[in-house]
Protein backbone atom coordinates (compact mmCIF):
# COMPACT_ATOMS: atom_id res chain seq x y z
CA UNK A 1 0.00 0.00 0.00
CA UNK A 2 1.35 3.25 -0.96
CA UNK A 3 2.01 6.18 2.06
CA UNK A 4 -1.25 8.37 0.31
CA UNK A 5 -3.07 5.21 1.32
CA UNK A 6 -2.15 5.53 4.78
CA UNK A 7 -2.62 8.88 5.15
CA UNK A 8 -5.33 10.11 7.81
CA UNK A 9 -8.72 11.44 6.89
CA UNK A 10 -7.45 15.31 8.12
CA UNK A 11 -4.01 14.56 5.88
CA UNK A 12 -5.84 13.53 2.39
CA UNK A 13 -8.37 16.68 3.46
CA UNK A 14 -4.96 19.15 3.64
CA UNK A 15 -3.23 17.47 0.65
CA UNK A 16 -5.86 18.28 -1.34
CA UNK A 17 -6.66 21.62 -0.08
CA UNK A 18 -2.80 22.38 -0.36
CA UNK A 19 -2.81 20.90 -4.25
CA UNK A 20 -6.15 23.17 -5.02
CA UNK A 21 -4.52 26.04 -4.03
CA UNK A 22 -1.40 25.50 -5.85
CA UNK A 23 -3.50 24.97 -8.72
CA UNK A 24 -5.51 28.36 -8.46
CA UNK A 25 -2.41 30.34 -7.69
CA UNK A 26 -0.50 28.81 -11.16
CA UNK A 27 -4.28 29.80 -12.57
CA UNK A 28 -4.39 33.19 -11.61
CA UNK A 29 -0.29 34.03 -12.37
CA UNK A 30 -0.93 33.20 -15.59
CA UNK A 31 -4.35 35.37 -15.81
CA UNK A 32 -2.08 38.30 -14.44
CA UNK A 33 0.77 37.59 -16.61
CA UNK A 34 -1.82 37.84 -19.40
CA UNK A 35 -3.13 41.03 -18.24
CA UNK A 36 -6.54 39.65 -17.81
CA UNK A 37 -6.37 40.16 -13.90
CA UNK A 38 -5.85 43.35 -11.77
CA UNK A 39 -4.01 42.61 -8.36
CA UNK A 40 -5.56 44.13 -5.25
CA UNK A 41 -5.84 44.01 -1.68
CA UNK A 42 -6.25 40.00 -0.70
CA UNK A 43 -9.89 39.47 1.23
CA UNK A 44 -9.42 37.28 4.65
CA UNK A 45 -8.60 33.80 3.77
CA UNK A 46 -11.89 31.51 3.69
CA UNK A 47 -11.83 28.41 5.85
CA UNK A 48 -10.88 25.53 4.33
CA UNK A 49 -13.62 23.18 2.39
CA UNK A 50 -14.77 20.41 4.86
CA UNK A 51 -14.85 17.28 2.84
CA UNK A 52 -17.61 15.46 2.43
CA UNK A 53 -17.22 11.34 2.97
CA UNK A 54 -18.17 9.10 -0.54
CA UNK A 55 -20.00 5.99 1.35
CA UNK A 56 -18.25 3.26 -0.58
CA UNK A 57 -19.76 -0.36 -0.71
CA UNK A 58 -19.46 -2.96 2.62
CA UNK A 59 -16.08 -3.80 1.92
CA UNK A 60 -14.45 -1.02 -0.42
CA UNK A 61 -11.71 1.58 0.68
CA UNK A 62 -13.15 4.70 1.01
CA UNK A 63 -12.41 7.87 -0.77
CA UNK A 64 -12.74 11.76 -0.23
CA UNK A 65 -13.64 14.36 -2.61
CA UNK A 66 -13.73 18.15 -2.43
CA UNK A 67 -16.26 20.15 -4.13
CA UNK A 68 -15.21 22.60 -7.14
CA UNK A 69 -13.26 25.37 -7.02
CA UNK A 70 -15.89 28.00 -7.64
CA UNK A 71 -15.07 31.44 -6.37
CA UNK A 72 -18.38 32.99 -4.70
CA UNK A 73 -20.25 36.04 -5.80
CA UNK A 74 -20.91 38.11 -3.35
CA UNK A 75 -22.89 41.22 -4.00
CA UNK A 76 -21.86 44.08 -1.84
CA UNK A 77 -24.41 45.08 0.81
CA UNK A 78 -27.26 47.65 -0.12
CA UNK A 79 -27.10 50.60 1.20
CA UNK A 80 -30.48 51.13 3.21
CA UNK A 81 -30.11 54.34 3.81
CA UNK A 82 -31.03 55.27 -0.45
CA UNK A 83 -33.14 52.89 0.13
CA UNK A 84 -35.28 54.58 2.55
CA UNK A 85 -34.72 58.22 1.08
CA UNK A 86 -35.86 57.08 -2.47
CA UNK A 87 -38.88 55.66 -0.48
CA UNK A 88 -39.16 58.61 1.54
CA UNK A 89 -39.69 60.68 -2.19
CA UNK A 90 -42.11 58.20 -3.55
CA UNK A 91 -44.31 58.61 -0.50
CA UNK A 92 -43.87 62.91 -0.50
CA UNK A 93 -44.99 62.68 -4.71
CA UNK A 94 -47.96 60.98 -3.58
CA UNK A 95 -48.71 63.06 -1.05
CA UNK A 96 -48.24 66.19 -3.27
CA UNK A 97 -50.57 64.72 -6.32
CA UNK A 98 -53.06 63.60 -3.60
CA UNK A 99 -52.68 67.42 -2.15
CA UNK A 100 -53.43 68.51 -6.03
CA UNK A 101 -56.25 66.48 -6.60
CA UNK A 102 -58.01 67.60 -3.44
CA UNK A 103 -57.53 71.33 -4.64
CA UNK A 104 -59.49 70.69 -7.80
CA UNK A 105 -61.74 68.57 -6.37
CA UNK A 106 -62.71 71.54 -3.65
CA UNK A 107 -62.67 74.25 -6.53
CA UNK A 108 -65.34 72.35 -8.12
CA UNK A 109 -67.77 71.66 -5.40
CA UNK A 110 -67.47 75.72 -4.60
CA UNK A 111 -68.10 75.99 -8.75
CA UNK A 112 -71.14 73.23 -8.29
CA UNK A 113 -72.87 74.85 -5.60
CA UNK A 114 -72.66 78.45 -6.75
CA UNK A 115 -74.06 77.36 -10.08
CA UNK A 116 -76.46 75.52 -8.51
CA UNK A 117 -77.89 78.28 -6.25
CA UNK A 118 -77.81 80.37 -8.98
CA UNK A 119 -79.91 78.12 -11.40
CA UNK A 120 -82.62 77.79 -8.28
CA UNK A 121 -83.00 81.87 -7.52
CA UNK A 122 -83.07 82.35 -11.21
CA UNK A 123 -86.34 79.82 -11.04
CA UNK A 124 -87.46 81.49 -7.93
CA UNK A 125 -86.93 84.60 -9.34
CA UNK A 126 -88.83 83.56 -12.86
CA UNK A 127 -91.87 82.17 -10.50
CA UNK A 128 -92.41 85.08 -8.16
CA UNK A 129 -92.34 87.78 -11.12
CA UNK A 130 -95.76 86.53 -11.97
CA UNK A 131 -97.30 86.73 -8.91
CA UNK A 132 -95.35 89.71 -7.20
CA UNK A 133 -97.50 92.86 -6.06
CA UNK A 134 -95.63 96.04 -6.61
CA UNK A 135 -96.06 98.65 -4.52
CA UNK A 136 -95.89 102.13 -5.11
CA UNK A 137 -92.67 104.17 -3.74
CA UNK A 138 -93.26 106.92 -0.90
CA UNK A 139 -91.82 110.16 -0.37
CA UNK A 140 -89.37 108.86 1.90
CA UNK A 141 -86.24 110.43 0.40
CA UNK A 142 -83.32 108.86 -0.63
CA UNK A 143 -80.21 109.96 1.27
CA UNK A 144 -81.67 108.94 4.32
CA UNK A 145 -78.88 105.80 3.88
CA UNK A 146 -75.46 105.81 4.71
CA UNK A 147 -73.92 103.04 2.49
CA UNK A 148 -74.88 102.02 -1.19
CA UNK A 149 -77.20 99.11 -1.53
CA UNK A 150 -76.00 95.29 -2.85
CA UNK A 151 -74.02 94.70 0.57
CA UNK A 152 -73.38 91.00 1.25
CA UNK A 153 -73.16 90.61 4.95
CA UNK A 154 -76.54 88.61 5.72
CA UNK A 155 -79.03 89.80 8.28
CA UNK A 156 -78.84 87.85 11.65
CA UNK A 157 -81.74 86.06 13.38
CA UNK A 158 -83.39 88.13 15.74
CA UNK A 159 -82.42 91.27 14.53
CA UNK A 160 -83.09 93.97 11.13
CA UNK A 161 -80.86 93.04 8.30
CA UNK A 162 -77.14 95.03 8.05
CA UNK A 163 -76.22 96.53 4.92
CA UNK A 164 -72.67 96.21 3.74
CA UNK A 165 -69.76 93.72 4.75
CA UNK A 166 -67.49 94.67 7.79
CA UNK A 167 -65.47 96.90 7.24
CA UNK A 168 -67.38 98.87 5.07
CA UNK A 169 -68.91 101.15 7.39
CA UNK A 170 -66.51 104.08 8.97
CA UNK A 171 -66.93 103.85 12.76
CA UNK A 172 -68.67 107.86 12.62
CA UNK A 173 -71.30 105.91 11.05
CA UNK A 174 -71.89 103.31 12.68
CA UNK A 175 -74.71 104.49 14.96
CA UNK A 176 -76.63 105.92 11.89
CA UNK A 177 -76.46 102.60 10.86
CA UNK A 178 -77.45 101.05 13.75
CA UNK A 179 -80.61 103.68 13.91
CA UNK A 180 -81.66 103.51 10.38
CA UNK A 181 -85.19 101.74 9.82
CA UNK A 182 -85.67 100.55 5.77
CA UNK A 183 -89.11 102.66 4.55
CA UNK A 184 -92.02 100.55 4.56
CA UNK A 185 -92.66 98.73 1.30
CA UNK A 186 -95.28 100.80 -0.54
CA UNK A 187 -98.20 99.58 -2.00
CA UNK A 188 -98.65 98.07 -5.75
CA UNK A 189 -99.06 100.86 -8.73
CA UNK A 190 -99.38 100.66 -12.55
CA UNK A 191 -96.70 103.01 -12.69
CA UNK A 192 -93.62 101.16 -10.76
CA UNK A 193 -90.72 99.38 -12.81
CA UNK A 194 -91.54 95.76 -13.03
CA UNK A 195 -88.65 94.56 -15.38
CA UNK A 196 -85.07 95.50 -16.42
CA UNK A 197 -83.67 94.50 -19.88
CA UNK A 198 -79.99 95.54 -20.62
CA UNK A 199 -78.58 93.95 -23.92
CA UNK A 200 -75.52 94.34 -23.87
CA UNK A 201 -74.31 91.97 -21.21
CA UNK A 202 -77.62 90.21 -21.77
CA UNK A 203 -80.09 91.24 -17.96
CA UNK A 204 -83.54 90.61 -18.39
CA UNK A 205 -84.63 90.14 -15.07
CA UNK A 206 -87.74 91.37 -12.65
CA UNK A 207 -87.93 94.54 -10.58
CA UNK A 208 -88.86 94.46 -6.99
CA UNK A 209 -89.17 97.19 -4.45
CA UNK A 210 -86.32 97.89 -1.80
CA UNK A 211 -83.61 97.00 -1.81
CA UNK A 212 -82.75 95.38 1.87
CA UNK A 213 -81.37 91.78 2.09
CA UNK A 214 -84.41 89.88 1.24
CA UNK A 215 -85.41 91.64 -1.65
CA UNK A 216 -82.19 91.36 -3.64
CA UNK A 217 -82.60 87.39 -3.18
CA UNK A 218 -85.49 88.29 -5.21
CA UNK A 219 -84.08 90.16 -8.70
CA UNK A 220 -83.12 94.13 -8.86
CA UNK A 221 -84.09 95.98 -5.57
CA UNK A 222 -85.99 99.32 -6.43
CA UNK A 223 -84.64 101.74 -4.09
CA UNK A 224 -87.54 102.99 -1.94
CA UNK A 225 -88.19 106.80 -2.67
CA UNK A 226 -86.59 106.89 -5.46
CA UNK A 227 -87.94 108.27 -8.80
CA UNK A 228 -90.20 106.04 -10.99
CA UNK A 229 -89.80 105.35 -14.98
CA UNK A 230 -90.12 108.16 -17.46
CA UNK A 231 -90.39 110.98 -14.50
CA UNK A 232 -88.10 113.36 -13.67
CA UNK A 233 -85.57 112.03 -10.79
CA UNK A 234 -83.38 109.46 -10.60
CA UNK A 235 -84.42 105.95 -10.41
CA UNK A 236 -82.05 103.74 -8.50
CA UNK A 237 -81.63 100.18 -8.81
CA UNK A 238 -79.13 97.82 -7.60
CA UNK A 239 -78.38 93.89 -7.84
CA UNK A 240 -75.71 91.36 -6.71
CA UNK A 241 -72.91 90.78 -8.86
CA UNK A 242 -72.04 87.04 -7.52
CA UNK A 243 -74.68 85.61 -5.49
CA UNK A 244 -78.60 85.34 -6.22
CA UNK A 245 -78.42 85.16 -9.54
CA UNK A 246 -75.04 87.12 -10.43
CA UNK A 247 -77.69 89.82 -12.46
CA UNK A 248 -75.20 92.60 -12.15
CA UNK A 249 -71.83 91.27 -12.39
CA UNK A 250 -71.27 92.72 -15.55
CA UNK A 251 -71.99 96.03 -15.35
CA UNK A 252 -68.35 97.02 -15.66
CA UNK A 253 -68.51 95.59 -19.54
CA UNK A 254 -70.74 98.35 -20.39
CA UNK A 255 -70.09 101.59 -22.35
CA UNK A 256 -71.33 105.02 -22.63
CA UNK A 257 -74.49 104.61 -25.68
CA UNK A 258 -75.38 100.99 -24.21
CA UNK A 259 -79.26 101.18 -23.28
CA UNK A 260 -81.07 100.17 -19.90
CA UNK A 261 -84.98 99.49 -21.41
CA UNK A 262 -87.15 99.59 -17.84
CA UNK A 263 -91.24 98.52 -18.20
CA UNK A 264 -93.91 99.09 -16.13
CA UNK A 265 -97.25 97.56 -16.56
CA UNK A 266 -98.09 100.25 -18.98
CA UNK A 267 -95.04 101.42 -20.71
CA UNK A 268 -91.01 100.87 -21.65
CA UNK A 269 -88.59 103.40 -21.16
CA UNK A 270 -85.22 103.39 -22.53
CA UNK A 271 -81.94 105.14 -20.97
CA UNK A 272 -78.99 105.82 -22.67
CA UNK A 273 -75.25 105.08 -20.50
CA UNK A 274 -73.74 108.67 -20.37
CA UNK A 275 -70.42 106.82 -17.44
CA UNK A 276 -69.55 104.23 -15.43
CA UNK A 277 -67.55 104.53 -11.86
CA UNK A 278 -66.36 103.08 -9.28
CA UNK A 279 -66.93 104.26 -5.74
CA UNK A 280 -66.39 103.64 -2.00
CA UNK A 281 -69.86 102.02 -0.42
CA UNK A 282 -70.12 105.14 1.82
CA UNK A 283 -70.45 108.00 -1.44
CA UNK A 284 -74.96 107.84 -1.17
CA UNK A 285 -74.10 110.79 -3.13
CA UNK A 286 -74.99 108.85 -6.44
CA UNK A 287 -78.69 108.39 -4.91
CA UNK A 288 -78.96 111.84 -5.33
CA UNK A 289 -82.48 112.69 -6.83
CA UNK A 290 -81.71 114.49 -10.11
CA UNK A 291 -83.33 117.18 -12.34
CA UNK A 292 -83.86 115.21 -15.29
CA UNK A 293 -85.30 111.71 -15.67
CA UNK A 294 -82.32 109.18 -14.94
CA UNK A 295 -81.10 105.90 -13.72
CA UNK A 296 -78.75 104.76 -11.38
CA UNK A 297 -77.76 101.10 -11.38
CA UNK A 298 -75.18 99.96 -8.44
CA UNK A 299 -73.53 96.86 -7.94
CA UNK A 300 -70.72 95.52 -5.23
CA UNK A 301 -67.22 95.58 -7.44
CA UNK A 302 -65.19 93.82 -7.66
CA UNK A 303 -66.04 90.53 -8.70
CA UNK A 304 -66.36 88.60 -5.14
CA UNK A 305 -64.27 90.93 -3.94
CA UNK A 306 -66.37 93.61 -3.27
CA UNK A 307 -65.48 96.51 -0.99
CA UNK A 308 -66.35 98.99 -3.66
CA UNK A 309 -69.16 99.66 -5.56
CA UNK A 310 -69.89 100.12 -9.48
CA UNK A 311 -72.32 102.86 -10.32
CA UNK A 312 -73.72 103.03 -14.04
CA UNK A 313 -75.65 106.24 -15.02
CA UNK A 314 -78.05 107.04 -17.70
CA UNK A 315 -80.56 109.43 -18.69
CA UNK A 316 -83.94 108.62 -20.40
CA UNK A 317 -83.49 108.60 -24.11
CA UNK A 318 -86.25 111.60 -25.63
CA UNK A 319 -87.66 110.81 -28.86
Amino acid sequence: MSDKENLSIDELRRLLYSKKQAKRHQRLQRMKEEGRLIEIDPPPAAPPPIARPKVAPTGAMLTYALDSSEVEQVSPPQKKGMQWRWIANKLLLLVEIGAVIGLFYILFSIWDTNRELNQELAQVQHAESAAAALPTPTATPVMDVVILPSGHKPPVDGRSPEKGEAGDIPAHLQPAINQYAPPPIPTPGPEQPRRIQIPAIGVDNVIVQGDEWDQLKKGVGHHVGSSLPGQEGNIVLSAHNDIFGEIFRYLDKLSPGDEIIISTERQQYTYIINRIKVVNPTDVSVMAPTEHASTTLISCYPYQINNKRIVVFADLARE
